[in-house]
């Protein structure tokens, strides 16, 4: 089966713009939209209901992937879109349907008056446990939201895009969270921001002056990590543009100051051998819960 660009579909105004989303990815990468709604049988008091019988619940839930299918392709003519549905708990599911493809797309529920995401339940699990990158989207989200501005000043999807941002850990850096953050900076045809945050020394906790000479010294033995660290990839990416933010602080704040002028954040995830737990690190949980650009979680060893 050839990779797709799979979405989890509910009808949602959050999960429309993810296959959306979705849709003009796979644009960018020549490959088919799969999307996927999950029917999960009513209880059986509610499928008795004669208003929510089940099989009126199913019929509807049908509409839903048809209908946004059809929908897609007069809109993204040239792409491929197929729609079905599965039957199942919705974690399962999804989780299933990412094995077969490039990357899941899930749609999140914006935060009212501020911006950022509500992660479900469901996201989160999926989130936690894929073996595939998935991309968060949150309801609103257009394609002006990752150009910059046109010369008027006013977003336009024709200008080009903004920076995809990936937060690194120069420690431990990873090949597949590297790799597909390039990949998509490429894909865009715009510059990859690499954002790493160093701590400054304990004495900051215990009100002391800070010694500015020892702060100089973390900072460019930090950068310097940094470049070695994307050295490889420079050489492999060299039409990619590579700009280093090596900060101290919490990365968290960091990844969320900078998804502000993003198209795309992509943060990584620990693949663990425990069957319980979140399992995305604090790091990447603060970054959903906050970012205003679409997030990218790649899980890596």
């Amino acid at each position: 089966m050839p990779r797709t660009v799979t979405v989890g579909l509910d009808g949602s105004p959050e999960s429309l713009a993810a296959a959306e989303w979705a849709t003009r990815e796979a644009r960018l990468r020549a490959l088919p939209v799969r999307l996927v709604n999950v029917w999960e049988a009513a209880p059986d008091p509610m499928a008795q209901a004669p208003l929510l019988g089940a099989e009126t619940h199913q019929h509807w839930s049908e509409r839903i992937p048809r209908e946004a299918a059809e929908g897609l392709r007069e809109r993204h003519p040239g792409v491929d879109v197929t729609a079905e549905q599965l039957n199942g708990r919705p974690a399962e599911v999804l989780l299933k349907a990412a094995d077969d493809a490039e990357l899941l797309v899930l749609g999140t529920r914006g935060l009212s008056g501020v911006g950022g995401f509500m992660v479900g339940s469901v996201g989160l699990a999926v989130a936690a446990h894929a073996g595939r990158p998935v991309v968060f989207v949150r309801a609103g989200e257009q394609a002006a939201d990752e150009h910059l501005t046109d010369p008027t000043g006013i977003p336009s999807a024709l200008a080009a895009f903004r920076p995809v941002v990936l937060g690194l850990d120069t420690g431990t850096p990873d090949d597949a969270l590297i790799g597909f953050a390039f990949e998509a900076a490429l894909l865009r045809a715009t510059a990859l921001r690499v954002v790493h945050s160093w701590n400054e020394p304990p004495y900051i906790a215990y009100g002391l002056p800070p010694d500015l000479k020892m702060n100089a010294r973390l900072a460019a033995e930090d950068a310097a990590a940094m470049t070695e660290a994307l050295r490889p990839w420079r050489e492999k990416y060299p039409a990619v543009e590579i700009i280093e933010d090596s900060l101290s602080g919490k990365p968290a704040n960091h990844l969320v100051d900078a998804s502000r002028e993003a198209s795309l954040v992509v943060v990584g995830r620990r693949v663990r051998g425990a069957a319980l737990g979140a399992h995305i690190g604090p790091v990447t949980h603060a970054v959903l819960h906050h970012s205003t650009a679409p997030v990218a979680v790649v899980p890596h060893p």
